[in-house]
């Protein structure tokens, strides 16, 4: 049964109010494909029938599970593959170099989805930097939705999800072969800080970030929240960080604190020198 336009309108209100994500008017089919199971293993004959009865009750699991279910997790392993590579080259040496006292570096996957973003850059950094091994290297990956973040500990991987951006030899040296899916090795998963975030709430957990990879989350958002999240990473990310987006996504128009900087295919952003950071010459 095709959901009418006053459910659909409902679904998306109740979305943008948990998450800040905007579900375009044309993405019924999303809501009939990703609802239909929820709704019969709740015991609805329709799907109809579940939002009605989501529309007359307060929040509740069932809401939480609608939300989750209409909330894209679409990703990939090195994804893009030119982040990786900046991150490769230029980032991750740059970082080293001026934390070499401390030799501490934090790292955040925002909306990581099922694990593979920051499963990415953990296998990057084994492969190309073992010296980080005796550092305090702390990768955090996040999501809001607890079912995504459940999968993403789990750190398994069906043979289509496998073959998604990952190399052979890589998938060969990390992952080995469990009943017909590739289970991630322990002592990459073991890297990384799992959380449950909703990017819209309070970030008071996070310490201060050298990194921030929140690629492919901003275009799901209004430019309202967009400003807003821009703010919180402008206080979140350390002076010297990086902050990766998608693509197609930029902070131009958005926010001034961020300057653009292009290396090689790969574009990403710093944060601009405050006045009090400028050394005035003589």
């Amino acid at each position: 049964m095709d959901i009418n336009t006053s459910d659909f309108d409902y679904l998306r209100q109740l979305v943008y109010q948990h998450s800040a994500v905007v579900l375009d008017g044309d993405k019924t089919y999303l809501a009939e494909l990703y609802l239909q199971p929820i709704a019969e293993a709740a015991g609805f004959t329709t799907i109809t029938n579940l939002i009605t009865y989501l529309r007359h009750q307060p929040l509740n699991d069932l809401h939480i599970q609608t939300i989750e279910a209409l909330v894209t997790n679409e990703t990939s392993f090195f994804r893009d593959t030119y982040p990786f590579e900046a991150l490769k080259q230029l980032v991750l040496p740059d970082l080293i170099k001026k934390r070499c006292i401390e030799r501490s570096l934090n790292i955040w996957c925002a909306a990581c989805s099922h694990g593979q973003e920051p499963y990415s850059v953990a296998i990057l950094i084994r492969e190309h930097f073992p010296l980080l091994a005796n550092w305090s290297l702390n990768i955090i990956a996040s999501d809001f939705s607890g079912k995504v973040l459940a999968r993403a500990k789990e750190g398994r991987y069906n043979q289509l999800e496998i073959r998604r951006g990952l190399p052979n030899n890589l998938r060969e040296r990390y992952f080995k072969l469990l009943d017909n899916e590739w289970q991630i090795h322990d002592e990459i998963r073991k890297i990384i800080n799992f959380r449950q975030i909703n990017l819209i709430d309070s970030w008071s957990i996070l310490p201060n970030i050298d990194i921030i990879f929140l690629r492919n989350v901003l275009i799901y958002f209004d430019i309202a929240t967009k400003k807003d999240l821009l703010t919180k990473v402008r206080q979140q990310l350390n002076p010297d960080g990086y902050l990766f987006l998608g693509s197609g996504e930029t902070t131009i128009n958005l926010h001034e604190s961020f300057e653009r900087v292009q290396f090689d295919k790969s574009i990403f952003y710093r944060l601009r020198p405050v006045a009090s950071d400028i050394t005035p010459r003589k």
